[in-house]
């Protein structure tokens, strides 16, 4: 089965049990600081999971393009990946367990035709503060499945949520796929990495509201979000041993191996690995370059994240042997490959082709100097002397000078290095990460306030003013809000001047005194596009969308959460502006100052 019949079999199915197709969100999550990438389906839904009304209805189905750093690490083996497409379908205070598992279970064992006993599933267990999710055991023991094929986990495997400190949560359950290897202990079951399970679908209820003070509540609505792996599930459907075998990927595999002269099929483990983290990390950078809000290789937020992921690439290229200008070939193919279901692709070729040679130009440079200040610390050594893991770290995070060409520069001048050392510092340089995480976490949609309201109501006014001082030419590229500030990226190539900067503000602030209502109307993009809005148009006409109007100063397509009048923001001050990237200037801002 080829990946487009699987995506059409999955959304004609929920259509087919009343669901609504929607198309895929921006990899670049709209007004929402607590993650950089959109990492779940479920994502662009939250204000509508925490309760606004979405304008296609209350059962919705689509495919999403998601992007995830955490397993990074992990890319390489035989299921995980940066950049994967996950299939999702949602009941807003609609249905709930009992139809969503039973949907599940058919799709996977009557339309996949997976057998029902290679399945088993997992489910909340229970704490001190929710009790055992014995409904779902009940569901899934009424479909047939064995009390051996059903584990019970704590709240890190089988809990979603809240998003925020506070809201909707619950417990889900997770379907796997038992790939025949044996056993690795007695314990052996779906929590466990050993690689005889993998899981490929998982089901979140939200049913409780966690509250300030950390008690959970049953809430009188409940949701149901869902994801299923396209890449994990078309190895599975096609007796694939990894995704990396699938078509998505064998083309790509394919033009690796031609550049560079080395054979992918058949090659010792080292190779292997080399060739499916070059084929990941270039789908990755490839979707993120081609995403409309334009992101450009930089030293902060995705740019950031884009930037280490192109010079991991190309790390393992150099491994290849690989000539200059490979990446952009292999980009080449990806988007052939997928233009006919992601088109911005081909719309934005042109710049990601641009953004990837001049990245392996600057990177190329940035080597040099690395070898340069390398050679420089390492000319202080005599033989036998140990390279300090301090050292390799800086040499690592700050020129991206790979650990292992250190080593060979100081196994030339017969030095050891301290990998042990090395390990350590990049350790606690994820910790620092994971941790930075963690902080974005607490802020975004999922725990929106009316001063976050206010401010998300700013950035239409900004957008607005921004297009008549700067022309119509200027449109949004990103933005951040927390409840302390919003900024604001927009296209532009070069700084405003104090008069510019001076002109948004008074237009904002006009708007402001005149405490203009902040108007909500449901329409279609046809109908959004004819009445002016902007937004980020796809070609999917007929779906339904909310346009938000601010009289004559704002008009656009958004569905986050909005103040109900102009009056209520006080007034408006910009504290910064900027660079973001190449083309795209960055405006910091606060209101009731």
């Amino acid at each position: 089965m080829k990946s487009r019949e699987l995506r059409r079999l999955y959304i004609d199915f929920f259509v087919q049990h009343g669901h609504k197709e929607i198309y895929s969100s921006s990899l670049i999550p709209e007004n929402d600081p607590s993650v950089l990438f959109t990492t779940a389906g479920m994502h662009p839904l939250v204000p509508y999971l925490l309760g606004e009304k979405h304008p296609a209805g209350k059962r919705l189905t689509d495919f999403q393009k998601c992007l995830r750093t955490g397993d990074i690490d992990e890319v390489g083996d035989a299921s995980h990946l940066t950049f994967f497409e996950m299939m999702g379908n949602w009941s807003l205070n609609d249905y709930f367990k009992k139809e969503s598992i039973s949907m599940s279970h058919e799709f996977l064992t009557k339309v996949l035709n997976i057998p029902q006993e290679k399945l088993s599933v997992s489910v909340f267990g229970g704490d001190e503060l929710v009790p055992r999710d014995m409904e779902t055991h009940d569901i899934w023991r009424s479909l047939g499945y064995p009390e051996d094929h059903i584990f019970y986990y704590t709240r890190k495997e089988n809990w979603w949520g809240p998003a925020g400190e506070t809201g909707p949560c619950g417990p889900d359950t997770e379907i796997f796929f038992d790939t025949g290897k044996p056993k690795c202990c007695p314990e052996c079951g779906p929590s466990c990495n050993c690689g005889k399970y993998v899981e490929i679908w998982n089901n979140v209820f939200m049913e409780y509201n966690k509250t300030r003070d950390g008690q959970y509540i049953k809430m009188p609505i409940h949701n149901v979000d869902t994801g299923l792996g396209l890449e994990r599930v078309l190895a599975i459907i096609n007796n694939q041993k990894s995704v990396y075998d699938t078509e998505l990927f064998r083309p790509i595999i394919h033009k690796i191996a031609e550049v560079t002269g080395v054979e992918y099929d058949g090659a010792d483990e080292e190779t292997t690995f080399a060739f499916r983290v070059i084929a990941d990390h270039m789908r990755a950078a490839t979707f993120v370059l081609g995403d409309d809000k334009a992101v450009t290789p930089s030293n902060v937020d995705q740019g950031y994240v884009l930037r280490r992921i192109l010079r991991r690439t190309m790390r393992y290229l150099r491994k290849l042997n690989a000539p200059n200008g490979t990446m952009s070939q292999i980009a080449r193919v990806i988007v052939e490959n997928y233009s006919d279901i992601y088109d911005e692709l081909d719309r934005n070729k042109e710049f990601i082709y641009a953004q990837i040679e001049k990245e392996e130009t600057t990177f190329g440079k940035t080597i040099e100097n690395g070898m340069k200040v390398a050679s420089r610390v390492l000319e202080k050594l005599t033989p036998g002397n140990v390279v300090s893991g301090d050292i390799v770290f800086h040499l690592y995070d700050t020129f991206g000078f790979p650990l292992e060409l250190t080593q060979e520069l100081a196994a030339e001048k017969q030095l050891l290095v301290d990998v042990d050392g090395f390990n350590k510092k990049f350790e606690e340089h994820q910790e620092k990460s994971r941790a930075g995480a963690e902080k974005k976490f607490k802020g975004g949609l999922a725990d929106t306030t009316a001063e976050t309201s206010r401010l998300h109501t700013a950035t239409h006014l900004l957008n607005g003013a921004l297009r008549k001082v700067l022309g119509s030419d200027v449109y949004q590229r990103g933005s951040n809000i927390t409840p302390e500030r919003l900024r604001f990226d927009f296209s532009f190539d070069r700084k405003m001047t104090e008069e510019e900067i001076a002109e948004v503000t008074r237009i904002v602030n006009e708007a402001i005194q005149k405490d203009i209502p902040v108007i909500c109307e449901e329409m279609s993009v046809e109908e959004a596009k004819a009445h002016g809005a902007i937004g980020v148009f796809g070609d999917k006409y007929g779906e339904r969308v909310k346009v938000y109007t601010i009289g004559e100063y704002s008009k656009e397509i958004c569905g986050g959460p909005h103040a109900e009048r102009t009056g209520e923001l006080k007034s408006f001050k910009i504290l910064k502006e900027g660079s973001s990237s190449a083309g795209v200037r960055r405006i910091k801002a606060v209101i009731g100052c």
